[in-house]
C-alpha cells in the first residue's frame, strides 16, 4: 500500500504541471495529424496539362493521363501558367497540346507537342509514360489514314475497319512472376499508421526521462530519506517511484493508441498483444527513467538531458526515419538502430499491423523489451540503494 502510495503522489504531482498534460496529452496527437497528412499519403508528381483541344483524340489521351496511378494530373488553359509552374517546382512536368491536335491525328500527319520538365527521376518516368500513350493511341489514327489514302476510302471508313482488325489481332503476350516477398506490398502503411507507432515510442519514453527530474527533486528535497527514516524499506520506496514513472507511460501510451485508433483509423494490430508492447516498453521508459533520476544530483541538469536522451535514442531507434527505409538504403544504420529498445517495439507493432501477427509473433520482441527493462532497472535500485543508504 505504502508503494502504491508513493506512485499516486508522483502521479498527482505530475498532473498538477499544465505543460505536462500539454506535452502528454495534446502534442503527440498534433504530430501525428501533421505527419499523417504531409507525408502519410506518400508523394505523387504532378502534371501540368494544356489540351485546347475537344476531340475524341484529345478526350483519350487526357482520360489515359488521368487513369495513370504514377502522377495526379492539372488541367491548365495557359502553357505560359505550366511552364511558370514547372520552374518554380510546383510541378514535376507540363504537357502542352497544340491547339490542331485532333485535325493531325485524323490526318496521320506530324504534330508538335512540348513536355516541359524539372530535371530528375520523376521527370523522366512521366517522359516515358506520356510516349508510350502517345505511340499508342497515335498507332490506330495512322494506320487509317494510310488505308485511306491506298483504299480511296473516306477516313471514318478506314478508322472503323482499322479498328476491327487491331480489335480481333492476337499479340504479344507476356506473363510476369514476382519471385519472393514483395517489399512494398509487405508495407501497406495506412496514412497515420507510422507515425502513430514513431510518435508512439517517443514520446513514451521522452515523457519518462524527462519526468527523471521528479525523482531527483524528491532526493534533493530530502523526501527520499524521510520517507526512509519512516518504517518504510528502500524496496518500497523504489517500487513506488518506479510505478509512478510507469503510471505515466502507461497512461499516454495508451492515450495515444485508443486516441489515434478512434480519430485516425490507426491499426494496432491484435489488441492483447499491442498492450503487451506498450506495458514492455512503458517498464524500458520507466526503468530509464529512474536510472537516470539516481545518476544526476540536479535536476536542471536532468530535464534537459532527458529531453536530448529522448530525442536522440528516438531518432537513432527509427521514430523519425522508417526503420524499412533504413534497411533499404543504409544497412549499417539499422543495425544501429536495434541498439535502442525503440526499434524492437516498432518491429513488433509492424508485425501485428502489416502482417496480421498475434501474441505468439510479437513474444520475441517483448522478451528483449523486457530485457532492457530489467537491466534499466537492476542498475536503477542498485545506485538509488548506495544513495538513499550513505
Amino acid at each position: 500500500m505504502k508503494a502504491l502510495a508513493i506512485a499516486a503522489s508522483n502521479l498527482r504531482r505530475f498532473a498538477r504541471e499544465r505543460s505536462n498534460v500539454f506535452f502528454v496529452l495534446i502534442l503527440p496527437m498534433l504530430l501525428i495529424l501533421v505527419l499523417g497528412s504531409v507525408f502519410g499519403r506518400g508523394f505523387e508528381p504532378r502534371v501540368g496539362l494544356v489540351a485546347p483541344g475537344t476531340g475524341d483524340p484529345t478526350s483519350a489521351l487526357v482520360e489515359g493521363l488521368e487513369a495513370h496511378e504514377g502522377f495526379v494530373v492539372h488541367r491548365h488553359d495557359d502553357g505560359d501558367t505550366v511552364v511558370r509552374a514547372v520552374e518554380r517546382g510546383e510541378l514535376e512536368a507540363g504537357l502542352i497540346l497544340p491547339p490542331g491536335y485532333d485535325e493531325a491525328i485524323r490526318d496521320g500527319s506530324a504534330v508538335e507537342i512540348d513536355f516541359i520538365a524539372r530535371t530528375g527521376q520523376d521527370s523522366l518516368s512521366i517522359r516515358r509514360t506520356i510516349d508510350a500513350l502517345l505511340a499508342e493511341q497515335m498507332a490506330l489514327p495512322r494506320i487509317a489514314a494510310f488505308v485511306s489514302r491506298e483504299a480511296e476510302i473516306s477516313y471514318d471508313q478506314a478508322l472503323a475497319r482499322a479498328a476491327a482488325v487491331t480489335t480481333n489481332a492476337t499479340g504479344v503476350q507476356v506473363a510476369a512472376t514476382v519471385a519472393g516477398e514483395s517489399f512494398i506490398a509487405r508495407r501497406s502503411w495506412g496514412q497515420f499508421d507510422l507515425g502513430a507507432q514513431q510518435q508512439l515510442m517517443l514520446f513514451m519514453f521522452l515523457t519518462s526521462l524527462a519526468g527523471s527530474a521528479a525523482l531527483v527533486q524528491t532526493r534533493r528535497l530530502g523526501i527520499a530519506r524521510r520517507m526512509f527514516a519512516t518504517p518504510t524499506t528502500v524496496r518500497t520506496i523504489l517500487l513506488g517511484e518506479g510505478l509512478g514513472r510507469f503510471g505515466v507511460a502507461l497512461v499516454q501510451g495508451v492515450y495515444i493508441m485508443l486516441g489515434t485508433m478512434l480519430i485516425f483509423g490507426v491499426r494496432w494490430g491484435d489488441p492483447l498483444s499491442a498492450v503487451m508492447i506498450v506495458l514492455a516498453f512503458g517498464l524500458v521508459g520507466s526503468g530509464a527513467a529512474m536510472l537516470m533520476g539516481a545518476l544526476f544530483s540536479n535536476d536542471q541538469q536532468a530535464a534537459p538531458v532527458g529531453v536530448f536522451l529522448g530525442l536522440g535514442t528516438a531518432a537513432l531507434g527509427g521514430c523519425m526515419m522508417p526503420l524499412y527505409v533504413m534497411e533499404l538504403f543504409a544497412p549499417a544504420v539499422w543495425t544501429a538502430a536495434h541498439v535502442m529498445p525503440h526499434a524492437w517495439a516498432l518491429e513488433a507493432f509492424e508485425v501485428l499491423a502489416i502482417q496480421d501477427g498475434g501474441l505468439g509473433d510479437v513474444l520475441p520482441f517483448l522478451g528483449i523489451l523486457l530485457g532492457y527493462a530489467a537491466a534499466f532497472y537492476v542498475l536503477a535500485i542498485w545506485r538509488l540503494r548506495v544513495v538513499l543508504t550513505r
